[in-house]
């Protein structure tokens, strides 16, 4: 990780004990909220699924902390810096729909079954002791690496904002989340994930306006950057497409988006950082509310950090590292006390992420892969001392393997929509589904998916964009499934189980509680909507009018 070279600029450029000063706050803050929630906690319940009873807004902030990461606010807004923002808003507005899907087949089931993990789903599901523990070691590989990738990720943060070397900023980010998540376990998750949550949504949109402020104001920044010489085609609706760029004409790059979207939309809708949300919550209608609420929240949130990381581009067109390009428009572009709550937003995103994929490896070791006997204190403790074990693990990783931040989330993500894709939602809705076929098309999903990627990664095959790995996977973990499910028997009590998950509780049929979870998607349609407006006033029509001024035609043949 290379530290940033910043053009010089007037005042907060020199404040960085400012900002170091914000983030050693913020990690108090952090710990001092997770020591709060750690003394609440009196049950395997209180541990795992913060006692079953979180309020929509807690899910929701959950929800949306988990996934943000220190991805969305650095590999994809230095991915959105280079050119392809139109294809991360592409990609997040078809995954964005993951969400509703999730919740409304796959979510409140998951919630009825009273599971502690969502293997522990699958192994009650298909009364099965073999699924719940391949459903925990998937969980262990693909959120290890990912835990490894938001260490790396925050590591980044902290060494380009103050003197700390790497190695250290390593130490400092391990601790801070593995001592949090130790003591507070689901309670102090759900809590901190919804008070950062709430930081850097509100930080990103500030930040953003003193961003497009510092660079002539919106219209001038849209206009400026729809004829930017030093990278053409930045916000035209493709992004940069040409031999210099993984994508060399518009439809590939369109695919590659929309496979992605795709693929992430199952993530959200499925996979253990996000479903598992849904265990906690206080009720289905919880479910449906806080799906509602995060589709519209990411989409919006996306759209504001990927148009911050474009138009900074026209202050300085050459950041490197370029997913260090928020960093350096806190430093550079806003005023000091907004630098520092930005780079604190970013933070705590990263801490968020990592505090949820550190006790989910946790849980999923010790209760669906070692599954230790004994009472309620003694499996807390072996839980405890598990995620200790895990942590160790990463963080030698960490301080051996060479970073490569977007990678690892882009393997360790999708990994889960090829493995328990086909296996997840058809475990409600298939009544013919088996056994054996779980089993062997969730292996099957996985096996693929790893060993595709691998061989990418060794430079032995480049995949085509129709055959990603993702794709490849989901599409062999389905065809297992249907085949193997063809030569066996569903059981007497699979049949069963899923029989029960069908049937609705009484409690979920309260008339007031119907007519308030629907106003949720009828809000997302209206906020949908006008987003689509906005887009079209304050997006196509300046970028239009800019490529018909006199002069744009040459950089507009050149683009092309």
């Amino acid at each position: 990780m290379g530290r940033l070279n910043p053009t010089p600029q007037p005042g907060p450029v020199q404040s960085v004990d400012s900002f170091a000063l914000a983030m050693l706050i913020s990690i108090g803050v952090y710990l001092g909220t997770g020591w709060y929630a750690g003394r609440k906690i009196r049950h395997l319940d209180d541990y795992y699924v913060a006692g079953r009873n979180a309020p929509t807004l807690l899910i929701l902030g959950t929800l949306i902390a988990s996934f943000m990461s220190t991805n969305g606010f650095i590999g994809e807004a230095g991915m959105s810096y280079r050119g392809h923002g139109p294809l991360i808003i592409i990609m997040t507005g078809v995954n964005c729909l993951g969400y509703i899907v999730g919740a409304l087949f796959f979510g409140r089931y998951l919630r009825r079954s009273r599971a502690l993990t969502v293997p522990a789903f699958f192994g009650a599901r298909f009364n099965s002791r073999r699924i719940q523990t391949l459903a925990g070691v998937s969980i262990v590989v693909g959120l290890s690496g990912y835990l490894l990738a938001v260490t790396w990720g925050v590591a980044l943060v902290i060494t380009q904002m103050t003197p700390v070397n790497e190695t250290l900023a390593i130490v400092l980010v391990w601790l801070s989340y593995t001592l949090f998540t130790l003591y507070s376990g689901s309670k102090g998750v759900i809590l901190t994930d919804t008070l950062m949550f709430l930081l850097f949504s509100f930080v990103a949109v500030l930040a953003m306006a003193f961003i497009v402020s510092a660079n002539g104001g919106w219209f001038a920044s849209i206009e400026a950057l729809a004829v930017f010489e030093a990278k053409p085609g930045i916000i035209s609706w493709h992004g940069m497409v040409g031999p210099d760029t993984k994508w060399n004409s518009p439809g590939e790059a369109l695919l590659w988006a929309l496979i992605l979207g795709v693929a992430w939309g199952i993530v959200v809708a499925v996979s253990p950082w996000q479903s598992s949300r849904y265990l906690m919550a206080r009720s289905e209608h919880v479910v449906i509310r806080s799906a509602c609420g995060a589709a519209i929240t990411m989409l919006l949130l996306y759209l504001v950090t990927t148009f911050s990381a474009m138009v900074v581009n026209l202050a300085n067109p050459s950041i490197e590292p370029s997913e260090s390009v928020l960093i350096w428009a806190a430093m550079n572009q806003v005023p000091t006390l907004v630098g520092a709550l930005l780079v604190c937003g970013i933070l705590a995103a990263g801490l968020s992420s990592a505090s949820t994929f550190l006790s989910l490896v946790g849980f999923s070791m010790s209760n669906d892969i070692l599954k230790l006997p004994g009472d309620a204190s003694s499996q807390l403790r072996v839980t405890r001392l598990t995620m200790l074990v895990i942590g160790v693990a990463v963080i030698i990783l960490a301080l051996t393997l060479p970073s490569n931040i977007f990678w690892i989330t882009y393997f360790a993500g999708p990994l889960f929509a090829s493995s328990w894709g086909a296996v997840a939602f058809m475990s409600i809705w298939s009544s013919r589904i088996t056994e054996a076929g779980a089993f062997w098309g969730m292996a099957m999903g996985f096996g693929v998916n790893v060993a595709m990627n691998l061989l990418a990664i060794a430079n032995v095959v480049s995949w085509p964009v129709f055959l990603d790995p993702i794709l490849i996977g989901g599409l062999a973990s389905l065809v297992t499934v249907l085949t193997l499910s063809r030569k066996h028997s569903v059981t007497k009590a699979e049949h069963d189980y899923r029989a029960a998950l069908h049937r609705r509780p009484a409690e979920e049929n309260d008339p007031a509680d119907i007519r308030q979870t629907l106003l949720w998607p009828k809000t997302m349609i209206i906020v949908g909507l006008a987003t689509i407006a906005m887009l079209y006033l304050f997006y196509a029509r300046p970028y239009t009018d800019a490529h018909n001024r006199p002069g744009a035609m040459e950089i507009s043949q050149h683009e092309r």
